[in-house]
């Protein structure tokens, strides 16, 4: 028996198709007397069926059409199933709307529907973005470099900084050696007045550092003076108001404010304009 007219690769359907020995079923026909009545068409296929039911034959067929293979495909794995940055495994930035976000969820699903383990790894990452927005929204996070940004571009800041420019090394050192000595000496040597002498010492040293970079005596004195009455009521304030008293014993208070307006008179000494 031939079949024809089929075009298209092997599939997986196969039909069982009765087929009677043509050998047996003109035997049966030719075994008629002849003085009898031809044997008409529905004998023949009554013959035909009971035949067929002793025997039958197992036909694989080609059986894909134009309207698909019905072949088994391997499913398609997504790629990036162990990345872990879930922005990565779904494609997007991290600055994504949330209908970027759903828009590339729905369309991998849709990719890689077949695969479990792809559709699995797709809706995990999905769902790590949408709580992580949702704690974000919560939980807003300050950008400090933003809020440093904004602070140094203010005009407040603009005008102070003006007013400080960096000298060489050699003078910061020398300022910041002649200080520190100051410090020292405030420290070990309190006396029960407190440390006057320091604290006297400490407002010639601005004056005199601040003259050697302008070389001029009046701004030298009118910067001295200015920034030691600043730096010692700044120190004053913040040891009442914002720092804890550090140092122990019965001068600590005069010795810690000490401290303070020197760093402020180092400061001012070094880098005032």
């Amino acid at each position: 028996m031939t079949v024809s007219g089929l075009t298209g690769s092997p599939s997986r359907c196969c039909v069982r198709i009765a087929v009677s020995s043509s050998s047996l079923l003109s035997g049966r026909v030719s075994n008629f007397p002849q003085a009898l009545k031809p044997v008409g068409k529905m004998e023949v296929l009554r013959l035909g069926r009971s035949n067929s039911q002793r025997k039958s034959y197992l036909i694989k067929c080609a059986m894909d059409a134009s309207y698909g293979d019905m072949a088994d495909q391997p499913s398609a794995i997504f790629p990036r199933i162990n990345v872990r940055d879930p922005y990565k495994r779904l494609g997007i930035s991290r600055e994504a709307s949330e209908d970027e976000i759903q828009s590339a969820r729905n369309f991998l699903i849709r990719q890689y529907a077949g695969h479990k383990p792809s559709v699995d790894a797709i809706e995990s990452a999905h769902d790590k973005i949408i709580m992580q927005k949702f704690y974000e929204r919560r939980n807003p996070k300050i950008d400090i470099k933003k809020k440093v940004r904004e602070v140094n571009q203010s005009r407040v800041v603009q005008a102070v900084r003006s007013r400080f420019q960096t000298p060489s090394t050699k003078f910061i050192l020398k300022t910041s050696i002649a200080f520190i000595v100051l410090g020292v000496l405030t420290v070990l040597y309190p006396t029960e007045e407190g440390p006057t002498l320091q604290v006297a010492l400490s407002l010639l040293a601005t004056v005199y550092f601040i003259y050697d970079r302008l070389k001029t005596k009046l701004r030298a004195f009118l910067y001295g003076a200015g920034s030691f009455i600043f730096s010692w009521l700044l120190g004053t304030f913040l040891m009442v108001s914002v720092i804890p008293p550090i140092l122990k014993g019965p001068r600590s208070f005069e010795v810690t404010t000490s401290l303070i307006t020197y760093l402020l008179l180092w400061v001012s000494s070094t880098y005032l304009k």
